[in-house]
């Protein structure tokens, strides 16, 4: 069990902390909101959860299909890239004196975080692969996918924490430079998405 959980655990971790869209859009968000940076975090681990009742149906494999990824990148790559526009487009907004307005709903956080991740065909790769790695390792499923969701928890709430919490130390300047190249970096895996789809399929 312990051995299980772990592994899930570390597996989650590795799977989360690496530097990609999903992690510079909760760094990006938490500067102005932790609670909306959580949200997106806590979006893009539901879908990951659905993919696992996807998997545990047998359904998941039926995406793993040339056209259906194909499809999915190309929406993944869109959706990138309109993130990509609605950082630089508020790149000027003041961090340190938020108004209830200028907040960013919770909500829309998630379902961004969700959507993102669900048109990620790199998602479902991945979720096949736990499968695979959960059986050759002879590993309990439900311990190693409980440690699995701890693990992403745990980076999801403590990162996007870490940031806002010292946000005091950057200046507006600093934000609105960290917002240009956050920009670039979501428009940068849009874009290498779109390639990497049109290389693969085409």
């Amino acid at each position: 069990m312990f051995a299980s959980f772990s592994q899930g655990f570390l597996f989650g971790l590795g799977a989360a902390v690496p530097l990609g869209p999903i992690n510079v859009l909760i760094m990006s968000t938490a500067l102005r909101s932790y609670p909306a940076a959580v949200a997106f975090g806590a979006g893009a681990m539901s879908a990951d959860a659905t993919y696992l009742v996807l998997l545990l149906f047998g359904l998941l494999s039926l995406l793993d299909h040339p056209t259906i990824m194909t499809v999915m990148g190309i929406a993944g790559a869109g959706f990138l890239l309109y993130m990509s526009y609605g950082i630089w487009s508020h790149r000027h907004d003041p961090v340190h004196l938020q108004t209830i307005e200028a907040t960013p709903p919770v909500w829309a956080n998630y379902l961004k975080g969700y959507a993102l991740t669900l048109l990620n065909p790199y998602t479902v790769v991945f979720w096949l692969s736990v499968s695979t790695y959960i059986q050759t390792a002879h590993l309990q499923p439900l311990w190693t996918i409980l440690g699995l969701f701890g693990g992403i928890a745990l980076w999801i709430t403590l990162m996007p924490l870490l940031i806002h919490r010292t946000k005091h130390l950057f200046s507006q300047k600093t934000v609105t430079i960290i917002s240009v190249v956050s920009a670039a970096v979501i428009a940068f895996f849009g874009l290498a998405m779109a390639v990497r789809i049109v290389r693969e399929f085409f």
